[in-house]
This record gives structure tokens, C-alpha cells and sequence, in this order.
């Protein structure tokens, strides 16, 4: 532990559902917009996208804030992971986006990564872990998708569905080490690298 009181600790996102995942955990912290062009590079893999964006996140804010430890974190859906061409699911950004995305979906299974670095720049230190969650869609119609965005206005999530919420009627199943993982903040692997940086968690 701490011989003094703890770093800060900053989430470099302005996610309102990262800041939930992460207000969880009862520590004090600030949330500060990375800045960061999330636009995939030509032929970048999925896996590959999520690494690089968690890790830019994270060092373009803790360059602003060097005695802080730096949650970075970025979530694509994909389907087709390391197999042949990759479908990358981002944030739909609009109903009608959003409505393409779900009848892509529909009946198919997709991995939800999630990458997440932990960045001190004062010390040099860096940690990053990728958490992958599959979920699998059952058949949906035009008009149960329809309703679904009506509704639940998933438009700032990658693959446009919300688990926590009314999403989960969409799925058939979801396989997961950690449910928070989908959400947008893995916190199980999280709260691990925290502890051993020194934060106090139960």
C-alpha cells in the first residue's frame, strides 16, 4: 500500500458507462477526454485496433498528467476473429447505423475485445490485457430490431446493444470470464493491476 495517500487516478475517457464500471470500485478518480482518431488503420485487425487505441488513449492523457495513473480502454465487436476477413463493429452513431449493424447480427455470433493499458508516465510503468466476450444473436426481424433502437437508443455502443439494459433480449447466450467486460471496463483484471500498483480495494 501506499505510504502516503494514493496517485490520481484518471480514466481517459468521457464513456458515461466506463465511469459507471469504474465508480464501482469506490475510488476517487477524474475522467479527461483522450482526443484520440479511433478510425482503424488500412487492414488492421480487430485485435490489433483495440491494443493500439487503449494504449494512445492512455498515453495522450498521461502526458498530461504524468504523477497519475491512466485507465486507457477501447471495445470493438467483430465477427470472423483471425479467420479470413474481419467484420469490425464500432459505435453505430445513428438509428439507421444502427439498425444495418443488428440485421448483420442477426443469427451470428461476434467477439466483443476489449483492451485496457494502466499507465503511470511518472514511472515508466505500463499494463495492458485484452478481454474477449462472445455473444451469440438470435435470428432478429426488421421490426423487433426496429423497436429495440426505438427504445433503448444504443447508438454510443460498439455492435449498437446495450447487454446491461434491454440488449440482452437480442442474445442467445454470452460466454464471458467478466461481465463488466462487455459493458466497456473488464473491472475482475482491472482491480488486479490497481492492487498491485498500490490502490486499496477489498
Amino acid at each position: 500500500m501506499f505510504l502516503k495517500s494514493p496517485p490520481p487516478l484518471v480514466l481517459a475517457s468521457t464513456s458515461p458507462y466506463r465511469r459507471e464500471l469504474l465508480a464501482r470500485l469506490k475510488l476517487p478518480f477524474s475522467s479527461v477526454a483522450p482526443g484520440v482518431d479511433e478510425a482503424a488503420l488500412p487492414a488492421e485487425k480487430a485485435l490489433d485496433l483495440v491494443r493500439r487505441l487503449a494504449a494512445a488513449k492512455a498515453a495522450a492523457v498521461a502526458s498530461q498528467h504524468p504523477n497519475a495513473w491512466v485507465i486507457g480502454s477501447d471495445q470493438v465487436a467483430v465477427s470472423n476473429v483471425g479467420a479470413g476477413p474481419e467484420s469490425i463493429l464500432g459505435k453505430p452513431g445513428s438509428a439507421a447505423r444502427c439498425i444495418q449493424q443488428l440485421e448483420q447480427c442477426s443469427g451470428q455470433t461476434l467477439s466483443f475485445i476489449t483492451a485496457v493499458a494502466l499507465v503511470n508516465d511518472g514511472s515508466g510503468q505500463r499494463h495492458e490485457f485484452v478481454d474477449t466476450t462472445v455473444v451469440r444473436y438470435r435470428s432478429l426481424d426488421r421490426a423487433t430490431i426496429e423497436r429495440y433502437v426505438e427504445r433503448e437508443q444504443p447508438l454510443d455502443c460498439a455492435g449498437g446493444f446495450k447487454s446491461e439494459a434491454l440488449g440482452i433480449t437480442l442474445c442467445e447466450s454470452i460466454e464471458s470470464e467478466d461481465p463488466t467486460g462487455l459493458i466497456g471496463l473488464p473491472l475482475i483484471k482491472l482491480s488486479a493491476l490497481l492492487r498491485a500498483a498500490g490502490f486499496e480495494l477489498p
